[in-house]
C-alpha cells in the first residue's frame, strides 16, 4: 500500500474534486475507487471506504441543496421513503443474486440517456408538465433505482437526473438537487453493509471525507449559482465516462 505520506494528501485531494463533480453531475466514484484500487486497496476494503467517504460528499451536497432551494421541499420525503425500502431489498439481493446480467443491460441505458440528452438542447432548461404524479413516481423510480442503487449502483445518479426531467418535467438545476438528496439516502443502506462485514478503513475514509465535504459544498454552490448551462456539458461528460467505465469493465 502506498506510504502513508503520500497516501494522505492524494485521498484529501481526490476527495475534494470528486466531491465538487458528484455534486455537479454524479460520477465522483469514477475517480475515488481508481484511486484507491491503485494505492494498493485490496477490492472489498477499497469498496467500503469509498462508499463511507462519498456518504459524507452527499449529505453535504444534499444538506446544502435543501437549504439554498426551497422547489426540493415538495414530496421529496415521500420519495425518499420509497427509495430507502427499494436499497434496503436491493443490498439484501445482491447478497443472493448474480448481477452479471445488470452489467450488460445498463451501459446501453446510459448510452440512451447520454444520445436523448445530446440531441435534446432544450432538456432541463425549464419545468414542463409532469408526465405522471410524485406518488406514483416514487413507487416506480423511487423503488427501482433505490434497489439499483443497492443492488449495483453504476450510473444511479444519472437515471434520477434523467427520470426527474423526462418524467416529472423538472429543470435541471432541481433535479440535480433531488437526484442528491436520494442518492444520499440509498447510500446509508450500502454504507450500513459495508460496516457491517468491517470492509472500511475509518482513517483513510475520514481524510478523503474531508475533502468530500468542502468539494460537495463548492460543487452544490456552483449548481444553485449557475443553472442549467454549467450543469448539462458536466452531465453528459460523466454519463459519458460511466458508460466507458462499465463497458471496460463488463467486456474488457
Amino acid at each position: 500500500m502506498t506510504d502513508p505520506i503520500i497516501l494522505f494528501p492524494l485521498l484529501f485531494c481526490t476527495g475534494f474534486i470528486a466531491g465538487t463533480i458528484d455534486a455537479v453531475a454524479g460520477g465522483g466514484g469514477l475517480i475515488t475507487l481508481p484511486v484507491l484500487l491503485g494505492a494498493g486497496f485490496p477490492p472489498q476494503l477499497a469498496l467500503g471506504t469509498n462508499k463511507f467517504q462519498s456518504t459524507f460528499g452527499s449529505f453535504t451536497a444534499s444538506l446544502y441543496y435543501w437549504r439554498n432551494d426551497n422547489s426540493l421541499h415538495r414530496e421529496t420525503k415521500r420519495i425518499a421513503l420509497f427509495t430507502f425500502l427499494g436499497a434496503l431489498a436491493g443490498t439484501i439481493a445482491v447478497q443472493q443474486i448474480d448481477n452479471a446480467m445488470l452489467t450488460y443491460i445498463i451501459p446501453f441505458l446510459l448510452a440512451g440517456i447520454f444520445l436523448y440528452t445530446l440531441f435534446s438542447p432544450s432538456l432541463g432548461i425549464k419545468n414542463k408538465t409532469p408526465r405522471m404524479s410524485v406518488l406514483l413516481f416514487g413507487v416506480i423510480f423511487g423503488t427501482s433505482l433505490g434497489f439499483y442503487d443497492g443492488f449495483f449502483g453504476p450510473g444511479t445518479g444519472s437515471f434520477w437526473t434523467f427520470a426527474f426531467i423526462f418524467f416529472l418535467g423538472l429543470d435541471i438545476t432541481t433535479s440535480t438537487g433531488k437526484t442528491k438528496i436520494l442518492n444520499f439516502v440509498s447510500n446509508i443502506v450500502s454504507l450500513a453493509v459495508f460496516l457491517w462485514k468491517g470492509s472500511v478503513w475509518f482513517l483513510a475514509g475520514i481524510v478523503m471525507a474531508s475533502g468530500q465535504i468542502l468539494g460537495a459544498r463548492y460543487g452544490a454552490k456552483l449548481v444553485i449559482n449557475n443553472g442549467t448551462k454549467f450543469i448539462r456539458p458536466v452531465f453528459l461528460t460523466m454519463v459519458f465516462f460511466t458508460i466507458v467505465k462499465v463497458v471496460w469493465i463488463t467486456f474488457f
